[in-house]
């Protein structure tokens, strides 16, 4: 990473802090590793993001319907998954720092010094070399690359590696009141089981007829023992996934189908579409027999923010077979029973949230020959701004901060609205550029004559004089998320 994109990173991470969009958690505590909380800023724009996501697949798709399962599932569900026996991570420990790191992204970071430094011939020759030990699943292989490559452990600067092992994901607790009935239970990884445990309930009772899709909103909990990247890898984080049931053999092309549209989705919000690229899975899951991720170029090199894969019918199989209860759809169009076939989109909400983040935020030099200035902004799409608009009365006298509370409160049934009216009306502006409030309302001694108001546009910085009566309509247009949904139609 250059200083350059290290310092716009870190920038990222203090302004998060700054503006309340994400805390360390426990902070008071000195902090819980790889685990945040989210401000009053950040909630808002996490739940602007969960909103664009369920309307875009459930609203939008009458053949997709939405459940919420819980994080607590019966233990045999993990153990038909593959989870108990295969949810691994390739690991290896640095005897001289005891830090323990994952050894493929240790492979992974050294590519991209290649491909900074120039060394494309290195970076293709290293890139296949790590392709085909995981494809062998050959962790002797992976220590070897590490040894020849001279790569060294970040904190300590050494090569004094263990041996690669692997090391299991799963949170494990317990359930029940005494200790010696207590059962085993797991803290979900993923949200997707709870999706095919209900396959039945939800195709009986919706009355569903494939191909039809099952979305969910959810928590999930990894043991990750790497994490790192802010909120890039957490050990508690949110997904938002989609599991499309359709006919055999009809797989790729909905796989193919369901590339596109998620790819579409993220460049609707507004971003650079040379910042995204797919990239084909050299080594699919064991459920899976086509998968791709969809990456971002974040200041730290491209990384996954949403994978599409193409499951097969593994999973509900797996079900069926391990809970004895037929797991089968009876096709009237062809008069056939089968197991579905299943094409997954899967994004996680948090890493979602730091790409909009990177994606936004912007300095710009305002400077003219007479004054340097210069402001920072988050230029959200305004459908999914924390803040719609703010209202800010010019002085803190004369009735203007009652007429702007007026204002506020005929607004606020509609929309998220703040209200300031501490300092002078420039660092007021540069506040709600700051958190990425599209729109600003000036109340001023004219508004008191007329019930006019001046819109201050974040983008442009422009200012135009409307009609106090007319900012529902005017407001509500501007952030509807008709702006976001009718890209997607």
């Amino acid at each position: 990473m250059s200083k350059q994109t290290d310092d716009f990173f870190k920038n990222i991470i203090s302004h998060a802090k700054e503006y309340g969009f994400v805390f360390p958690s426990s902070e008071i505590y000195d902090g819980l590793s790889a685990v945040y909380d989210y401000g009053q800023m950040g909630s808002e724009l996490k739940n602007n993001l969960k909103t664009y996501w369920w309307k875009s697949m459930v609203q939008l798709n009458e053949n997709i319907v939405g459940i919420d399962a819980a994080i607590f599932m019966h233990p045999t569900t993990w153990k038909a998954s593959g989870h108990v026996d295969g949810f691994n991570d390739p690991m290896i420990d640095n005897k001289d720092s005891k830090k323990r790191y994952r050894a493929d992204q240790l492979i992974e970071d050294k590519i991209d010094r290649y491909e900074k430094d120039g060394k494309t011939d290195k970076a293709t020759r290293l890139q296949k070399d790590l392709d085909d030990a995981i494809t062998a699943d050959d962790l002797v292989r992976l220590k070897a690359i590490i040894e020849e490559h001279h790569i060294v452990c970040p904190i300590s600067g050494t090569k004094n590696w263990t041996d690669v092992r692997q090391f299991n994901l799963m949170f494990a607790t317990q359930m029940g009141a005494m200790a010696e009935e207590a059962e085993k239970v797991y803290l979900r990884p993923e949200t997707a089981q709870g999706i095919f445990v209900n396959f039945l309930n939800v195709q009986k009772t919706g009355r569903m007829k494939i191909p039809f899709g099952i979305a969910q909103i959810g928590k999930a909990f990894r043991n990750e023992v790497i994490a790192r990247q802010f909120i890039m890898r957490m050990r508690e984080f949110e997904q938002m996934e989609l599991q499309f049931f359709i006919r055999p053999g009809t797989e790729m092309e909905w796989y193919e189908k369901w590339k596109a549209t998620r790819l579409k989705w993220h460049l609707a919000l507004g971003a650079d579409a040379t910042k995204y690229r797919y990239h084909d899975h050299v080594k699919p899951a064991h459920y899976a027999n086509a998968a791709v991720d969809i990456e971002y170029q974040f200041p730290f090199g491209f990384k996954e923010v949403e994978g599409i894969h193409s499951r097969t019918d593994f999973d509900l199989k797996q079900h069926q077979e391990y809970s004895k209860k037929k797991i089968q759809y009876f096709d009237p169009e062809i008069n056939q029973n089968y197991v579905p076939y299943v094409v997954e989109t899967s994004i996680g909400l948090d890493r979602l949230f730091l790409t909009v983040l990177a994606n936004s935020l912007v300095e710009e030099d305002l400077s003219t020959e007479e004054k340097k200035d210069s402001r920072v902004v988050l230029k959200f799409h305004p459908a999914i701004a924390p803040v719609k608009a703010a209202v800010l009365p010019l002085t803190k006298k004369d009735g203007l901060p009652d007429k702007a509370r007026e204002i506020m409160t005929k607004l606020k049934l509609d929309f998220n609205i703040q209200y300031d009216e501490k300092d002078a009306i420039g660092k007021r502006y540069r506040r709600q550029d700051a958190i990425g409030t599209p729109f600003c309302i000036t109340v001023d001694y004219q508004t008191l004559e007329d019930n006019t108001v001046t819109i201050r546009h974040r983008d442009s910085m422009e200012q135009e004089r409307v009609p106090a009566a007319d900012l529902r309509n005017i407001i509500g247009e501007l952030v509807s998320w008709n702006n976001l949904l009718e890209q997607l139609m």
